[in-house]
């Protein structure tokens, strides 16, 4: 899906010299008048249609105006292909919404280890690490990796003691969080040590813990969960 960045009015100025020299006659084309004007002057930005606001393109002598000025209306999408945390996402990669989904998320899991992802857009390490992320998860399908946007679970993220990004969390059944560590491309050998020692099989006859009484006081006083 799209994020859309609203424009209401964008102001163009367009110097004469992008145009037509100045002190000379303006071609027929932009000299016309009514709707046969806008249909010439018609155009698109970032695929929206662009309404001039303009009264005149020449003066009264019939030459150009230094500058014409161009109020588009529009919204600019950033597509999919620019969203880079978007990309190449495999099965067992799961997106968290809010901190209630977290939550049911870890006491869902089981014994399957679970490694919370916690990365920011903007964030040139993150998005780095990120195919090297997708190829581990894909390697690792028992494995579950629950990515957490830090721009959009900010409140949530600090009731957590998120720091730094990219950070990590490892989470294991009844054992609850066995390490957290900050990782770029430059030390992934330490995610994949974390992902051999925590990521062998077993088995508890107790239920899943998910994150500590901290954490879940922190959240609680934060408004991110009620019970």
């Amino acid at each position: 899906m799209a994020s859309s960045l609203n424009l209401k009015s964008v102001v163009v100025c367009v110097p004469e010299n992008m145009i037509y020299s100045k002190g000379k006659p303006c071609p027929s084309s932009m000299r016309l008048t009514g709707k046969a004007r806008s249909r010439a002057l018609s155009a698109k930005f970032m695929g929206q249609p662009i309404i001039t606001n303009t009264t005149k393109l020449q003066d009264e002598t019939g030459l150009c105006s230094s500058k014409t000025s161009i109020h588009a209306e529009a919204s600019i999408c950033i597509s999919r292909s620019m969203q880079w945390w978007k990309k190449n996402l495999k099965p067992n990669m799961i997106e968290i919404h809010s901190a209630q989904e977290l939550l049911n998320s870890l006491l869902s899991a089981g014994d399957a280890l679970v490694v919370v992802d916690f990365y920011s857009p903007a964030c040139g390490g993150c998005r780095a690490l990120h195919p090297k992320i997708c190829q581990i998860a894909e390697m690792h399908p028992n494995a579950i990796f629950l990515k957490v946007n830090y721009d959009k679970l900010k409140t949530m993220c600090q009731a957590l003691q998120i720091h730094v990004l990219p950070f990590f969390r490892f989470y294991r059944g009844a054992e609850g969080q066995v390490c957290g560590f900050s990782c770029t491309n430059a030390t992934i050998n330490k995610f994949k040590r974390a992902l051999s020692k925590h990521g062998n099989e077993r088995c508890s006859l107790r239920p899943p813990k998910g994150l500590d009484e901290l954490e879940l006081t922190n959240l609680v006083s934060s408004s991110q969960i009620w019970f």
